[in-house]
């Protein structure tokens, strides 16, 4: 089997070595849970609940606010304590629920689906919305909308991204090696909303045993294929997986499915087929715990909304302060300054280290060694983006397609002079955004 990747990128230490082999462990929360009600790209959800409500495990607590938002359903059942602000680890104050958890966990009935043969497309992607299900790589976009495609028979690629090419992140391999049939179950669910397409199970090299145990389990499934990927970062980036699986190219402009692709990550597809084939809305998601800070690093299904400090003691607690904590992986991931705020749907890892090495580094001036260049996975200049980002020549940057940046970071990781290229770009791309918007 030949291995498909993408022009670019690079393969930063891995670090999954801390977590790999941690089976999933399940805890359940001590104290209060906080539901964020922006933790989704689009309109923040709006509350069903007022403080003095009891809810049950499964409750819709917020309906989704527009077309491009998420409803939110309770993990716990318990007492709504307030609805106020609170931190996020982007460190935004959200407006969110508190529950207060009663530890019963008294569940709502929950009528199962139908077979999935006898349901309509309109059923399926109800089922996904009113799961309150958004893409869970890390975007958080709702997985109902980028469902909803206008010409359904015109997708050719159901593709599942098994890659997690972030370091240290191993939450969506244990998956993948403890729960496969779950991943096999959703991809058939999204691949009957598209009677056109083939389903792509896409996996880096790195994880041999999965590609060889997803082949097995998928050997009498015609529509669904096995693809093995280069280790490489970015190389879970959707652009960058669309190109290594089809050869597509795909810009800023348009949406995978103008070019025959829906792509979902593969935590994502597990909770299409809890909503579909069992009726359970978005509850849990599977979060690494890691670093070397951490005493014993590990892979946990939490109730969404548990507290972050709940999760770094069941992994043991710290062995030494850390000096960095990231949310996400240390690429692309958030530092965070406290650990008293919320797992969210998107939350995949909190990494622990020791030391902030890239504190340490003083950004000298760029030496034209063309580095970043070769590692860009959109193809751009970073040395001349961050530049014209830094002394605000916004024309410049559209003119050099800065827009296209995916922020993977490989600009920075790999500049000798350990310049801020890809923070310098990501402020300049966030300003013009939200120029755009207005």
């Amino acid at each position: 089997m030949t291995r498909s990747t993408f022009v670019g990128g690079i393969h930063p230490y891995e670090g999954k070595e801390l977590s790999k082999d941690k089976p999933i462990q399940d805890i359940l929360p001590k104290n209060d849970l906080v539901y964020p009600l922006s933790q989704h790209i689009g309109a923040p959800a709006v509350p069903l609940v007022k403080p003095g409500d009891k809810v049950l495990v499964g409750q819709k607590i917020a309906e989704a606010g527009g077309f491009v938002s998420a409803c939110i359903c309770s993990a716990v059942s318990g007492t709504v304590k307030a609805i106020e602000q609170r931190r996020v680890v982007t460190g935004d104050m959200v407006s969110s629920i508190v529950i207060e958890n009663d530890h019963q966990y008294e569940e709502k009935e929950i009528e199962k689906p139908r077979p999935l043969e006898d349901l309509s497309r309109e059923e399926i992607i109800t089922y996904i919305k009113e799961a309150g299900i958004v893409g869970m790589g890390g975007a958080g976009f709702p997985t109902h909308v980028k469902l909803s495609v206008k010409e359904p028979e015109k997708i050719e690629y159901v593709i599942v991204n098994c890659a997690e090419c972030e370091p240290y992140l191993t939450s969506d391999y244990r998956r993948m090696v403890e729960e496969p049939d779950k991943i096999i179950q959703g991809l058939q669910v999204v691949l009957s909303l598209f009677p056109n397409a083939k389903g792509i199970l896409a996996i880096e090299d790195n994880k041999q045993d999965c590609i060889e145990l997803f082949k097995e389990k998928t050997v009498d499934e015609p529509r669904i294929l096995v693809k093995k990927l280069k280790t490489k970062y970015p190389q879970g980036a959707e652009r960058s997986l669309i190109y290594a699986v089809t050869k597509r190219k795909l810009d800023s402009t348009r949406l995978p499915a103008d070019v025959g692709c829906v792509v979902n990550n593969a935590d994502t597809i597990v909770a299409v087929c809890q909503a579909v084939i069992h009726g359970r809305p978005l509850m849990e998601r599977i979060v690494t715990i890691t670093g070397d800070a951490i005493k014993e690093p590990g892979n946990f299904r939490v109730k969404i909304g548990t507290n972050y400090s709940e999760l770094i003691e069941a992994a043991g607690g710290f062995k030494s302060e850390p000096e960095k904590i990231i949310s996400g992986g240390p690429m692309m991931g958030f530092g965070i300054f406290e650990t008293d705020l919320p797992t969210t749907k998107t939350a995949s890892a909190l990494v622990c280290l020791t030391r902030d090495e890239v504190s340490l580094l003083e950004p000298t001036a760029c030496i034209n060694c063309g580095r970043c260049l070769e590692v860009c996975p959109a193809r751009l200049m970073p040395n001349k983006l961050s530049d014209f980002s830094a002394k605000h020549k916004e024309e410049e940057f559209l003119n050099y397609y800065g827009m296209e940046c995916v922020e993977c970071g490989c600009c920075s990781y790999v500049c000798p002079a350990k310049r801020y290229l890809a923070q310098n770009i990501k402020s300049m791309r966030k300003l013009m955004l939200g120029k755009k918007k207005k």
